[in-house]
């Protein structure tokens, strides 16, 4: 397969989970062939298509994504859920399919991955196929693809490995495979190791396509596994949160040492640094910039801005600040527990923004505040459950369930702070006096960022819940009044 009808892949886009532009005016105004990875008769052809979208809205702009597709003869009833379309071509029809949905197709990658075992790297089919020494893969491995993503597509190796297809793509180098890299090398235990990558290059720039990790057997989502103590604990509203048999605070203080000990291996195999009052000022000011931006969509914020903008101006204030690679985008749905411990995953930043941008160094209390709103939404998603179950509890245990859905997430914002500055203080050798210089002087500057950081990610939740889901934004609003109460 070489050329496609735009028409085709426009009507499969809008299809999928992972297209960012369903509900937007948008046209395919190209879609350039990156590969061909031949089959042979257990195997199909798969081209691997570089699609450029355009929008016709008033936001505008193009993107680009990835849609590997593959074909075939006759028509595949075990993958008719991934059908794109027909082609016809010298009078030959071929049926084509989303070749993530489609293990046999999927094959194929691990050949390339295998291929590049030995010498590190192996080209195949217009792929550049790399791996990082140490671990093996084998050939037999059986792929599946795994559902419930939403940006991206992921196959699973057996119970080996696990590969993360990049749908929409950017030029570059990807932070979730360079950080990956670095935090693999330098042997944390609390991601899952890197084994390889995918990718080519176009116009002259790299263009990454997929990462291959290591596969975690026995791990939970993050964000599931808090759902479920808080309505263990909402179950028994006479229990106190310390009592509830899902109680989160063990876990939460885990979290915190584990992110603690990510960052510090991060300030290790990437640059860091300690700016000076410049760049504190200049981090209040895009705060206080996004704040006037988000006043326009979420009028309902004014009530709060003066606390806010206090928040923001008391950042100005500070004589400097420590900045270094970042996870960027950090909730309890990037993480997994495992039983092993917690692991933390998606380095890829926040999403929308250039590579480049993602991987300008920053503050790591960024990340800790993003952990923070998490412990707020999981309560806030479970009451909104419970609410919406047709049973009307009385006024009393209305005002006890709230209370203790907050005392849940209170402890738990305790608990991770505790576990992450715990952490960063054990990376220090004591001074003379017994105390750690990094903590010198530096508690006072913590709290003005993690206040304002936290106060900065709740200004973006409620714009977000107001334009994606309406529903949802009395939880940001919620922390907002918090917040305002001092």
């Amino acid at each position: 397969m070489t050329s496609i009808d735009h028409a085709l892949i426009e009507g499969y886009l809008v299809r999928t989970r992972w297209f960012g532009g369903k509900g937007r005016p948008f046209a395919v105004t190209r879609a350039r062939v990156l590969a061909d990875l031949s089959g042979d008769q257990d195997r199909p052809h798969v081209t691997v298509y570089l699609v450029t979208v355009e929008y016709a809205d008033e936001a505008g702009g193009t993107e680009l994504y990835q849609v590997p597709l593959a074909g075939y003869d006759d028509l595949e009833e075990r993958i008719s859920h991934a059908y794109v379309g027909a082609l016809e071509a010298d009078g030959h029809v071929r049926h084509v399919y989303d070749a993530v949905h489609d293990r046999d197709a999927m094959a194929l990658w691990l050949d390339g991955f295998v291929a590049a075992e030995d010498a590190g790297h192996a080209e195949v089919g217009g792929l550049r196929f790399r791996r990082l020494p140490g671990e093996h893969v084998d050939a037999d491995l059986r792929p599946s693809p795994m559902t419930g993503e939403q940006s991206n597509s992921s196959v699973r190796f057996d119970e080996t490995a696990m590969m993360k297809i990049f749908r929409k793509l950017s030029p570059g180098v990807n932070p979730d495979i360079e950080i990956h890299e670095e935090l693999t090398r330098g042997e944390s235990e609390y991601v899952a190791a890197l084994y390889g990558w995918i990718e080519t290059t176009v116009d002259g720039e790299v263009l990454q396509l997929a990462m291959l990790q290591e596969f975690l057997r026995t791990a939970t989502d993050g964000f599931e596994l808090a759902l479920a103590s808080v309505r263990t604990l909402l179950a028994d509203l006479e229990q106190e949160p310390d009592d509830s048999g899902g109680d989160f605070a063990g876990e939460a203080a885990r979290l915190g040492e584990a992110l603690a000990a990510v960052h510090a291996l991060m300030r290790e195999r990437f640059p860091a640094e300690r700016r000076g009052p410049e760049a504190s000022a200049e981090l209040a000011r895009a705060m206080t910039e996004r704040l006037d931006r988000a006043l326009r969509v979420a009028p309902e914020i004014e009530a709060f801005a003066p606390r806010l903008r206090d928040a923001y101006a008391a950042v100005a204030t500070l004589d400097g600040l420590d900045v270094q690679r970042v996870h960027g985008d950090l909730h309890l749905g990037q993480t997994l527990r495992t039983s092993r411990g917690w692991r933390i995953v998606d380095f890829e930043g926040e999403p929308g923004r250039p590579f480049a941008e993602r991987s300008w160094p920053d503050s790591p209390w960024r990340d800790v505040a993003g952990m923070l709103r998490s412990f707020d939404y999981a309560p806030g998603v479970v009451e909104m459950s419970l609410a919406g179950s047709g049973r009307i509890p009385d006024e009393a245990e209305q005002t006890l369930r709230a209370e203790r859905a907050a005392e849940w997430a209170s402890r738990a914002r305790r608990h991770f702070i505790d576990g992450y500055v715990a952490a960063l203080a054990s990376e220090v050798e004591p001074d003379e006096g017994g105390g750690h210089p990094r903590d010198d002087g530096r508690e006072e500057e913590r709290r003005v960022l993690l206040d304002a950081y936290v106060a900065d990610k709740t200004v973006y939740e409620v714009v977000y819940e107001k334009r994606n889901r309406p529903g949802w934004t009395g939880i940001p609003l919620s922390t907002l009044a918090r917040i305002d109460e001092g």
